[in-house]
């Protein structure tokens, strides 16, 4: 997938996000439903396959984000409607995995960061949507919200120690009535385990 292709999805998940929020009492619905419909027609017009798919599911959550950010809208709160639109539409045309949870949780909380929202909710959120799109998937809930915790807690190790802290802290227990596993180690690469000799 080239650049120009990229743009014009992040660009087009944006508008719609912000058309749908701007027209909608239920903005959390309309986020879903958006951000599934979004998935579904790119997916549908294109033969991508592994790490193409992914590549497209970042690219249409990053857009979401930008769109929510745009409109006012907290994204960290956002980020369950995000998530669990972005797996139903994955799903839909039969490419979602756990793979695609980790990643999908991995763009919200590096898009959260991108418009200074709140990574710790954006993760606790893609865990929400990751444990309500579970059975869809094909996955237990503790699975689901094993594979968002990963990807959330990955992501947040790219930006600074304080944001894995943040984002540790919020999935350190239960969410959703699921305790969260989270896999170590998540460092920052800066951090990494010094030499011995």
């Amino acid at each position: 997938m080239n650049s120009r292709e990229t743009k014009n999805l992040v660009t087009e998940a944006r508008d719609y996000v912000v058309s749908a929020t701007q027209a909608a009492g239920d903005v959390a619905g309309a986020i879903a439903d958006v951000m599934s419909c979004a998935l579904v027609r790119a997916l549908r017009g294109t033969r991508a396959t592994g790490a193409e798919i992914i590549a497209l599911v970042v690219d249409t959550i990053t857009g979401a984000i930008h769109g929510v950010a745009e409109v006012g809208g907290e994204v960290g709160s956002a980020a369950r409607s995000i998530m669990l639109g972005a797996l139903r539409g994955t799903q839909e045309v039969g490419k979602a995995g756990v793979e695609t949870v980790s990643a999908s949780a991995a763009a919200l909380v590096r898009g959260t960061s991108e418009v200074g929202g709140n990574v710790g909710q954006a993760a606790k959120g893609a865990v929400e949507g990751a444990i309500a799109a579970a059975r869809d998937l094909g996955m237990t809930a503790e699975d689901a919200a094993a594979a968002a915790g990963s990807g959330a807690l990955r992501a947040a190790g790219e930006i600074s120690s304080t944001a894995v802290e943040q984002v540790r802290s919020v999935l350190t227990g239960t969410i959703s009535g699921v305790k969260v596993v989270l896999k170590e180690p998540f460092r920052l690469e800066k951090e990494k385990k010094p030499k011995t000799y």
